[in-house]
């Protein structure tokens, strides 16, 4: 059972109780990411994430990770294109301390300037990791190339010359003007009680008052069909083709993921078993929906040999004409619903998974569905529903395509797709 509260300065807490268990999941959730960054700025979202673990008005950087060390949890923190979350696990009897490091964490970090230059070091030294990956540059390639000129599509990490152009006072003034009471919703699952945990909270949260309301008002983003190619040395090629999507409050949200199951979604999907299974060429092949709060995406990823790109992308546009032509067949619609409730109610096993859940659900729909009601939604999506969502997305003229790999830079990607 959800509770929704909220605190005395306007702070959003989101409560499910789960009697059963011996833990607690904490996460504070602020809306701002990468989305909310410039090019001067890009990256200042996820270099403040990695500072609020370098030291507190009350604790030492160290002292940060042995207090939640010592009592045998769990601490952590991602930043993704929309939004930040810092979140801690553990025993019920501990919930106190959670409470504690988190908030001393957002509200007492003191940003000293040799730990920020420290900081500097250790995330370029991810950038440097993160562009050793040719498939997660191949999925940045497709944002920058989609989102081109908008905020969307910039990286979350940032590049070189913004994080080493960061001050104290650049850090200072974003929070000012991100980490503000509507942006932030607590949400916490797990064996807790009530009436003490809302306590707790009045009392860590009573000097936060900043309604400062001057996060820019952002253009809605636009879908850019267009290619990329990035020529790097290495043996296999990393294809991603993408279609518009649907946003998070969508109506053919629950459609679309039913139908990336059958496509592409899962071992036993369409596109994994011709491509992978029966032709051999592709060692992972997948397809993935991801819904912003304004837009959606549908991304069809592919690691094959560089000598395969033409007949890789022949299969795939078959596989869509198949779809498009003779969408699921009942049994696929029966088989794909249980497997997208199995995989939704697996998924919420723990703590964890339901403070995620509930959090997220809170800070962009403003509204938990119960299990149920998900459940529910799954179970009314009809055939008709699936034609529809496959209309609307496999549209080859409005596909964008980019590579990343050992392909000849003045290559047509785009013929490949329509020819």
């Amino acid at each position: 059972m959800y509770q929704k509260i909220r605190l005395s300065n306007g702070v959003r807490v989101v409560l499910e109780k789960i009697p059963h268990v011996k833990s607690v999941s904490l996460g504070f959730w602020i809306k701002t990411g990468s989305i909310n960054e410039n090019q001067t700025n890009n990256g200042i979202t996820h270099f403040i994430e990695h500072m609020l673990f370098k030291g507190t008005k009350n604790r030492t950087a160290k002292q940060i990770a042995e207090s939640i060390d010592d009592i045998g949890g769990q601490l952590n923190a991602f930043t993704s294109k929309e939004c930040t979350c810092y979140y801690a696990k553990v025993l019920d009897s501990h919930i106190d301390i959670g409470i504690d490091v988190l908030t001393d964490m957002i509200f007492n970090s003191t940003f000293n300037t040799t730990e920020i230059e420290k900081e500097k070091s250790v995330v370029l030294e991810e950038i440097n990791m993160y562009e050793d990956s040719p498939e997660d540059n191949a999925h940045d390639l497709l944002s920058r190339t989609i989102f081109n000129g908008h905020s969307l599509g910039l990286p979350v990490l940032g590049n070189h010359q913004t994080v080493s152009s960061f001050t104290r006072e650049m850090l200072m003034d974003y929070i000012k003007n991100n980490y503000t009471v509507e942006n932030i919703v607590v949400s916490i699952a797990g064996n807790f009680n009530e009436e003490e945990i809302i306590e707790m909270l009045e009392e860590k949260f009573k000097h936060f008052t900043n309604k400062n309301n001057k996060q820019k008002l952002l253009d809605v983003p636009k879908f850019v069909t267009d290619t990329g190619l990035k020529h790097k040395d290495i043996e296999q090629l990393h294809l991603c083709i993408a279609f518009q999507g649907v946003p998070l409050r969508s109506d053919d949200y629950y459609s679309l993921l039913l139908m990336n199951t059958v496509f592409g979604g899962s071992m036993s999907s369409r596109l994994f078993q011709n491509i992978r299974e029966d032709k051999g060429l592709a060692y992972s092949i997948f397809s993935y929906p991801s819904s912003y709060q304004q837009i959606g995406l549908f991304t069809i990823y592919a690691g094959i040999n560089p000598s395969q790109l033409e007949k890789v992308i022949m299969l795939i546009k078959e596989e869509i004409g198949k779809i498009k032509k003779d969408g699921l067949t009942q049994a696929e619609l029966l088989k794909c619903k249980e497997q997208l409730k199995g995989n939704y109610i697996l998924g919420l096993e723990s703590t964890s998974s339901r403070m995620l859940s509930i959090g997220k659900s809170e800070l962009f729909l403003e509204k938990i569905y119960s299990q149920k009601e998900v459940l529910q939604k799954i179970d009314n999506i009809k055939m008709e529903d699936i034609k529809n969502v496959i209309d609307k997305i496999f549209v080859l003229d409005n596909a964008s395509v980019v590579t990343v790999g050992k392909v000849d830079e003045k290559m047509d990607l785009s013929r490949l797709l329509k020819s």
